[in-house]
């Protein structure tokens, strides 16, 4: 009797966990940022849009984003088939009518992007689709080069090819002083947008990047992992006492990127002030007081040691980055070191010629092309990286 009382009772407490975490943007400690809502009427509305990765978790929320200012057409652009006929399918359940138009198309092939924008026509791009976790793309380095970088030439091309007015790279923080694979193919990204707008450049296409930091309730992030091993009981696994990031909401995420290309004027990465950040273990904590836990009684927190890639710290800028206010007093501009077309494009032969080679040569090309690139220069030694300890949560 006792013995079904208490499974009875840790099940109630798991139940309650799936659904007790709250409202994610309560978890950032600081008034969400309301963007300019008549300035993204003027650019999206009447406008064809089109969203590369529109079946992700910021790709997605762009798509209901645009559709709330009326865009003349939508266009969705995604390599995986069940994540656009999700996306598809709910744009078309809440907007009967609109013209919604869905494509399988993956960005690495040149035909067919070229094929998808000549046809649509987009007067918008935001670009979302790429390869981001950080542990993943460490051991899969060339994959992360022909998505994230030579995908990302594809689509910018195919942009300006078709005259589209404006293009917007999806980046990261991770970009900043890069120790992953990851954080390195986005700055090389930036890089070749970036050259699309010099001096030298042809194309009347306004190309911007958004640099931001993780966005709380993504796939793949920390809080459906917290809420998961919450509802399970525990552990709740974090890599180092210490580890901090700078969080957004998804609705933020979104409008940034949104707004950016509003303002953008071309060559432009803008930063949204994301406030200070967030110790891992703190957010790990409250999830678990919010299903109304204990952090370290009823539920274990374990540190696992900092992953391959990854840094204690996220940075926000360079530091011979200097940054200039926008017309948004939460949004700032980073001015970089400009890039010419020759530049890139030797920066783009340097990585093609090694995204099959083994991964010492992907990452040693990586470094020709961005100098502050520091392989495995994160926060932890190897020891640490391999702790696996059950420890309580602090307090």
């Amino acid at each position: 009797m006792i013995r079904s009382l208490a499974r009875q009772l840790r099940a109630w407490w798991r139940r309650r966990a799936t659904c007790a975490d709250g409202d994610l943007a309560a978890l950032l400690g600081r008034p969400p940022v309301s963007l300019d809502t008549p300035g993204l009427q003027r650019f999206i509305g009447g406008r064809v849009v089109l969203v590369t990765g529109a079946g992700g978790s910021i790709g997605s929320e762009i798509c209901r984003q645009t559709m709330r200012f009326c865009p003349r057409r939508l266009v969705l652009v995604e390599q995986a088939e069940n994540a656009l006929f999700e996306i598809d399918s709910e744009l078309r359940q809440t907007w009967v009518g609109s013209a919604i138009r869905p494509y399988i198309a993956d960005i690495c092939d040149r035909r067919r992007i070229g094929d998808v924008l000549a046809a649509e026509k987009p007067d918008v791009v935001f670009h979302c689709a790429a390869h981001k976790h950080v542990p993943m793309m460490e051991a899969n380095a060339g994959e992360a080069v022909k998505n994230n970088v030579l995908g990302t030439k594809n689509v910018a091309d195919a942009a300006a090819h078709c005259g589209c007015g404006a293009f917007v790279l999806i980046s990261t923080d991770k970009a900043v002083n890069p120790t992953s694979v990851m954080g390195a193919t986005k700055r090389c990204a930036e890089l070749y947008v970036q050259s699309l707008n010099s001096a030298d450049s042809v194309s009347g296409t306004r190309f911007v990047a958004v640099r931001f930091g993780n966005v709380l309730g993504s796939s793949g992030s920390v809080v459906p992992i917290f809420r998961r091993q919450i509802a399970a009981g525990g552990p709740v696994t974090v890599t180092h006492p210490e580890m901090r990031r700078y969080f957004m909401t998804v609705s933020e995420a979104t409008q940034l990127v949104m707004q950016a290309g509003a303002i953008g004027r071309g060559g432009e990465v803008f930063v949204l002030d994301m406030g200070t950040p967030v110790r891992i273990l703190d957010l790990a904590c409250e999830m678990i007081r919010r299903a109304g836990l204990r952090p370290g009684e009823d539920i274990a927190i374990r540190f696992t040691g900092v992953r391959p890639g990854e840094k204690l710290y996220e940075e926000l800028r360079c530091d011979d980055e200097q940054t200039c206010p926008t017309c948004h007093p939460r949004i700032r501009i980073w001015r970089l070191p400009p890039v010419s077309p020759e530049q890139a494009q030797n920066m783009l032969s340097v990585l093609a010629a090694v995204v099959d080679a083994p991964r010492d040569e992907v990452i040693a090309a990586l470094s020709r092309c961005v100098p502050e690139y520091q392989p495995d220069a994160g926060g932890a030694d190897s020891a640490q990286r391999q702790s696996m300890r059950l420890v309580p949560a602090a307090a």
